[in-house]
C-alpha cells in the first residue's frame, strides 16, 4: 500500500507515554493468544473487558520503538484516508460525517466502555466514539495469526472505523438494544451481523481509497482477504480448540468474513451492506 506523501490525521490521542506494559495477569502467553484470537477486531468490547479488563497486572516503563513510530505514521495515514472516504460518502447521502478519534495505547487503557488491556485487540467504543489501538498488535498479526502485510493492517483500522459508521447510521445502537433483550445464541448471531457489516464497510473504504488515491499495490487485496479468512470464528476455534462451536460464533466464519469484505471492495456502495435483513443462514 503506497501512502507516500499522504496526510496524517490529527484526530488522535497518544496515551502511550507513561503507560506501562502489562507483565502479569491473565495466565501466561497461551491465555493471551486465545483471548486475542477470540476477541480480535471488535465485537462487544464491554463483554470482553468484563473478562479481561480487571486483570491488569503490574507495569514497567515503556518507550516506543522505531518500528512502532512507523506504525503510528501508517495508522494516522490510514485514519486520514477513512476520513476522506467517509466524508465523501456521507456528503453523497446528504449527511455530515463526524470522524472517530484514534486512541493509541500500550498495555492497558481506560475507555468510555470501561478498562481494557491489549489482549482484547483493537476495538471501537460507541460510548466515546473512539477507536482504540495498541500498535504492537501489528507485530502480533503475522506472529500469532500468520496474517501479514500493510493492507491487512489497514483493514483492521478500517473495520473498526466501520463500526463507527454503523454507529452514525444508527445500526449499532439498534443492534445493541436487541442484544440486551436476546438470549445467548441470538445475541451471538446479532454480533455476527454487526461484524460482517463492519467487514463490508471496510471493503467499501478500500474500494474508494483505490478510486480516490490509487494506493493499492499488487497483493494488497489478497492480504486483506487472507486476514479476513484467518480471523473467522471457525478458523480460530479450530486452531485453538481443535473443533468448532457454531453457536458461540460472534464474528462470523472465514467464508462469511471474506465474502462480505469482497462484496464491499467490489461494489463500494454503502447501501449493499445490510447484514440484518437476510436470514442468518444465508449470510
Amino acid at each position: 500500500m503506497d501512502l507516500r506523501g499522504r496526510r496524517q490525521s490529527t484526530n488522535y490521542e497518544d496515551r502511550r507515554s507513561g503507560n506501562g506494559k502489562k507483565i502479569a495477569g491473565i495466565g501466561g502467553a497461551g491465555a493471551i493468544i486465545v483471548a486475542l484470537l477470540a476477541l480480535l477486531l471488535g465485537g462487544d468490547p464491554q463483554e470482553a473487558m468484563q473478562q479481561l479488563g480487571g486483570q491488569m497486572g503490574t507495569t514497567e516503563a515503556y518507550t516506543p520503538t522505531e518500528q512502532e513510530e512507523q506504525f503510528k505514521t501508517f495508522a494516522l495515514q490510514v485514519l486520514a484516508s477513512t476520513e476522506d472516504v467517509w466524508d465523501e460518502q456521507f456528503r453523497r447521502m446528504g449527511r455530515t460525517y463526524t470522524a472517530p478519534k484514534l486512541v493509541l495505547f500500550h498495555g492497558s487503557v481506560s475507555s468510555g466502555c470501561g478498562n481494557a488491556t491489549s489482549d482484547v485487540g483493537p476495538f471501537y467504543c460507541s460510548a466515546d466514539q473512539c477507536v482504540y489501538l495498541d500498535l504492537d498488535f501489528f507485530n502480533q498479526m503475522p506472529k500469532q495469526l500468520g496474517a501479514g502485510g500493510d493492507f491487512a493492517c489497514a483493514y483492521v483500522i478500517a473495520h473498526e472505523v466501520g463500526h463507527h459508521v454503523e454507529n452514525l447510521l444508527g445500526v449499532l445502537g439498534d443492534a445493541h438494544q436487541q442484544m440486551a433483550r436476546q438470549g445467548e445464541t441470538e445475541k451471538n448471531r446479532t454480533s455476527v451481523r454487526i461484524e460482517l457489516m463492519a467487514d463490508y464497510l471496510a471493503g467499501v473504504w478500500g474500494h474508494h481509497e483505490q478510486k480516490m488515491f490509487g494506493s493499492l499495490e499488487d497483493g494488497d487485496l489478497e492480504e486483506a482477504i487472507d486476514a479476513a479468512q484467518k480471523i473467522g470464528d471457525d478458523y480460530l476455534q479450530r486452531r485453538a480448540r481443535g473443533q468448532v462451536y457454531p453457536e458461540s460464533f460472534t464474528h462470523g466464519t472465514s467464508a462469511q468474513r471474506m465474502r462480505w469484505l469482497k462484496k464491499g471492495l467490489a461494489s463500494g456502495d454503502i447501501r449493499g451492506g445490510d447484514t440484518f435483513s437476510p436470514s442468518y443462514n444465508s449470510l
